[in-house]
């Protein structure tokens, strides 16, 4: 009798917290995030010329490309502009800082790993994103795997898409970001 009273107790404990993990699990749906924002990364690559202006500079390029064409091995560390629209010179809303590194020798292929520091009087925090963006794609998608302040324990998604290139010195980013997990 005492074997089947623990069997019964055990068995009441599994389903009781079956029940309760049913009820406060979240769902989450890709259609409707609980944060969104459209921002613009701005990136000046240094060129020697352009000091005052520069937002990024290659810290490390195998000399005269001697592993490819695509970059291969090109670290570029950044501190670039984030704009609420495409125009360089319209208000930062936010600081993206981080590196960006190419990693493919038979295409141009980068992987991003950078904070958002928000300085704006909308937002406080940061939003930490990593991933590989695959350049020759239209839309690329990088994980949000984390944040502070405002985007405290944030997790989701940013859709970059390239809005704007002028040569080797400037390029522009459409980022679509779209938070699941606000707190």
């Amino acid at each position: 009798m005492e074997k089947s009273y623990y069997y019964f107790n055990i068995l009441f404990i599994i389903i009781l917290t079956s029940f309760f993990l049913t009820i406060n699990s979240k769902t989450l749906n890709p259609e409707k995030p609980c944060k969104r924002l459209v921002l613009y990364y701005h990136d000046i690559l240094f060129n020697v010329t352009n000091s005052a202006n520069a937002t990024s500079a290659n810290v490390s390029n195998p000399l005269n490309n001697v592993l490819g064409d695509f970059n291969f091995g090109m670290l570029v560390v950044f501190d670039d502009p984030i704009t609420r629209d495409q125009n360089l010179m319209s208000t930062s809303v936010a600081r993206a800082q981080g590196f960006y590194l190419y990693n493919m020798k038979s295409k141009y292929n980068a992987w991003f790993a950078y904070t958002l520091v928000f300085n704006s009087s909308e937002y406080c925090g940061t939003l930490n994103i990593m991933g590989a963006d695959i350049i020759e794609q239209k839309t690329r998608d990088l994980s949000i795997v984390g944040g502070t302040g405002d985007f405290f324990m944030a997790r989701g998604v940013v859709t970059f898409s390239t809005d704007a290139v002028e040569g080797l010195g400037y390029f522009r980013l459409k980022m679509d970001i779209k938070l699941y997990e606000c707190y």
